[in-house]
């Protein structure tokens, strides 16, 4: 039988490995969004929070960082993130203005994945209003972001069904906290996270 440290080191250099391949393949930008390359709605919708790697960071740390937590944040976290987020995505589809949406998205990545790496253990409440507050621009971004002559309803089903799918995976790999190696790769993977994010709030300014 192999060695659940063992394991759970393999386990670190394959998340490691694999967020540090996402962002050298991603688009650059922090925009750099599909906007209508697909003219289904929901299709649309589901592809895009996996178009832009600053999306797919925070979404995953959330997850990640409901593991880290334990119950119930495993899944108060992940169901307060979409349906917040649906809020911000019928702002951005009524034309409402917020400000800096594409700061507040690298924002969160960072603060989600320093949460991760520093196994930040706040009350309930708190993480929970934390991660809706980052919801709002992430929403917000897909809410603008609808392709011409796409259902506004059936892309913000699909985009909030892919960002519950990216969020399982958070999860998913959040299960290696229960070893001590396992405790280490998410440190790791939150440190990733952070980085990516603080690299996107700088392109978000230039």
């Amino acid at each position: 039988m192999k060695n659940p440290t063992v394991q759970s080191g393999a386990i670190l250099a394959v998340c490691a490995s694999s967020l540090l391949l996402l962002m050298t393949i991603w688009p650059a930008r922090v925009e750099a969004h599909v906007t209508g390359l697909m003219g289904g709605g929901f299709a649309s919708g589901f592809l895009h929070p996996l178009s832009g790697l600053d999306h797919v960071l925070a979404m995953v740390a959330v997850g990640m960082w409901g593991a880290q937590l334990g119950s119930p944040a495993i899944w108060v976290l992940p169901v307060a993130f979409p349906m917040v987020m649906a809020l911000g995505g019928m702002l951005g589809l009524i034309g409402v203005r917020l400000p800096g949406p594409e700061i507040g998205i690298a924002i969160s990545a960072v603060v989600l994945g320093t949460a991760v790496l520093k196994e930040a253990k706040p009350r309930i409440e708190l993480a929970a209003a934390l991660v809706g507050f980052f919801a709002i621009f992430h929403g917000y971004a897909h809410g603008t972001e609808l392709p011409p002559g796409a259902s506004g309803m059936y892309f913000s089903l699909g985009f909030t069904i892919a960002t519950g799918s990216l969020h399982a995976i958070g999860i998913l790999i959040g299960l290696i906290h229960r070893w001590p190696a396992g405790k280490a790769a998410m440190r790791a993977a939150g440190a990733i996270v952070a980085a990516g994010g603080c690299y996107f709030l700088w392109s978000a300014w230039q």
